[in-house]
């Protein structure tokens, strides 16, 4: 049987046991996983996979099903087939886990994601939170990035720099390659 590639994007209210609904859903229907993330953003999870589904399943048939499972009536539901031409993608291996915090300002994200552009450095992961603390809201950033390692350093400093400059404290674990 032939299949196609298809992005998975599902946005519903986060719960206990919504990954396994999902992922149980695509196993019955003869469909793999490929490169997926789950993340809980504000009181909603998203759910987003890189699926191979058997052609003889339409993506409207597909979000139907999804849609008719418990809870997930009222979910954001989207399959759309890959149409990204095949190309040589940057270095997706991480190399640094990168954690700034501090306050939150406007272009806090645009002005720290702009500095790996000038070290080669590519974004592999991306997490950013608001955290209540006694002291006040603070802003957490992860990044999980691949940083040439004859850039590393000179990168890393000038994201320390500028997460100075922003309010923010960095911190950083060199990942074993």
């Amino acid at each position: 049987m032939t299949q196609y590639k298809a992005l998975l994007s599902v946005f519903s209210n986060d719960r206990v046991g919504l990954i396994s609904l999902v992922t149980g859903h695509l196993f019955d229907k003869g469909i793999n996983l490929g490169d997926t993330s789950f993340a809980v953003l504000g009181k909603g999870g998203e759910f987003t996979s890189i699926i191979e589904i058997p052609d003889d399943l339409t993506e409207s048939i597909l979000m139907a099903e999804l849609r008719s499972l418990d809870g997930l009536s009222e979910a954001d539901i989207d399959v759309r087939r890959f149409r990204l031409a095949d190309v040589t993608t940057p270095p997706t291996e991480i190399t640094h886990d990168i954690k700034c915090e501090g306050s939150d300002q406007p272009g806090l994200l645009a002005r720290l994601s702009e500095v790996f552009i000038d070290f080669e450095a590519n974004i592999v992961r991306l997490k950013s939170d608001q955290v209540n603390t006694p002291g006040g809201m603070k802003y957490v950033t992860l990044f999980s990035v691949n940083i040439p390692p004859q850039r590393a350093n000179s990168c890393l400093a000038a994201l320390d720099n500028t997460a100075s400059a922003l309010g923010q404290s960095l911190s950083y674990e060199l990942r074993k390659i």
